[in-house]
């Protein structure tokens, strides 16, 4: 029997609603964290804005607490990037995606250690975060004289890349900033890794909050290669379809996937949100499967109709806020009101980043991209 095909509309249809984005949810943060399997958090206010656009009532010191407390903590993950995950999951990942990490560290580092053992740096930087936390400035700066010959910023990132860390508040607080200082992770966060952690399980995992998806966008989100015969493995317990390009993608059994006509209310997105990055091929998302340009600093994408129209970005002054929206034309399947539905979302968007503004102001300004 043919596979049902997905068409587009479908996919974001049902990549809305597995990531909160179609209806915002009442949920605790965690429980979101750990279902949307992390969200990527190299600027350190990108979580919150995230979980603004899929939370009911998000509260940022929510957030902030988890991170005080270690149950959510920073860390080096898919893609070996900062990704804000629970501890549990911390522990339970790192060793899954350790070769991305090392993977990612050779290309740009490995022969500027001229010749220095990593095994060796990696364990004397070890022994240095046991004693206390430390940025990649102050590993660069103690790991240097033991390898004179190697560049002293390529032995911090050894240690970084290759051993499992996580980077400890300040950085990562609600309205508060820190250097990226990094400690063990089995120290900090103090649990013991689930044993039960698999690739098949973070396969499902992805499944069912950017499902349904192909091997390749598995390879995107994760960084991980080799996946084919842990698919073979599920396989049985999975779902298949097809796209609108003959594409083979899978799903768990109990995957949402709404009505494609289903309405989708505009969505202000950080500017990396793993919804945006976690697929190969990102036509559910974006026109012409790929987007035009980069988020701006300060800003990010902005979904009407479920899709990215236009970006965003928030300038503060002393004379107030101003949230300019940068690229917004109006679509054939917008509803009327839906310039009026952006300003709403915009106001509310607001309230969480400049709450003591003297004044509010929504822009739209008709360009083809947006500013850096």
């Amino acid at each position: 029997m043919a596979a049902a095909v997905l068409s587009d509309r479908a996919l974001n249809r049902a990549l809305l609603a597995r990531q909160g984005l179609l209806q915002r949810t009442r949920r605790p943060a965690l429980e979101m964290v750990e279902h949307l399997v992390g969200l990527q958090a190299q600027e350190p206010a990108n979580p919150y804005v995230a979980l603004w656009s899929r939370l009911d009532r998000f509260d940022p010191q929510e957030l902030s607490a988890l991170v005080a407390e270690r149950r959510a903590v920073r860390a080096q993950l898919m893609r070996a990037t900062i990704h804000l995950v629970s501890g549990r999951d911390c522990l339970a990942l790192q060793p899954l995606v350790a070769p991305v990490r090392a993977r990612a560290f050779r290309s740009p580092w490995l022969a500027r250690l001229d010749g220095a053992p990593v095994d060796d740096v990696v364990a004397a930087g070890l022994e240095l975060l046991v004693e206390r936390p430390r940025t990649r400035a102050e590993l660069a700066a103690a790991l240097a004289p033991r390898w004179p010959g190697a560049e002293p910023q390529a032995l911090a990132q050894a240690v970084t890349f290759h051993a499992p860390l996580v980077q400890v508040p300040p950085r990562g607080l609600w309205r508060r900033s820190g250097p990226a200082a990094w400690a063990t992770a089995a120290a900090y966060v103090g649990r013991q890794r689930d044993a039960a952690a698999s690739v098949e399980a973070l396969i499902r995992r992805y499944l069912a909050a950017f499902g349904p998806a192909s091997v390749a966008d598995l390879r995107t989100w994760s960084g991980l290669t080799g996946l084919r015969d842990a698919v073979e493995r599920l396989r049985p317990r999975l779902r298949t379809y097809e796209d609108e390009r003959g594409r083979e993608l899978l799903d768990v059994e109990d995957g949402i996937l709404p009505d494609p006509d289903t309405p989708a209310p505009p969505r202000f997105l950080p500017e990396y949100d793993n919804v945006a990055l976690s697929h190969a091929d990102r036509s559910r998302l974006f026109a012409g499967g790929s987007p035009p340009g980069f988020a701006p600093r300060g800003g990010g994408w902005l979904l009407v109709d479920g899709f990215h129209r236009a970006y965003w970005r928030l300038v503060t002054g002393r004379d107030g806020a101003t949230l300019a929206i940068d690229g917004y034309e109006p679509g054939e399947r917008d509803p009327p009101d839906t310039v009026e539905a952006i300003a709403n979302e915009a106001g509310a968007l607001f309230a969480l980043l400049a709450p003591e503004a003297a004044a509010h102001r929504v822009q739209f300004i008709p360009s083809a991209g947006p500013a850096r």
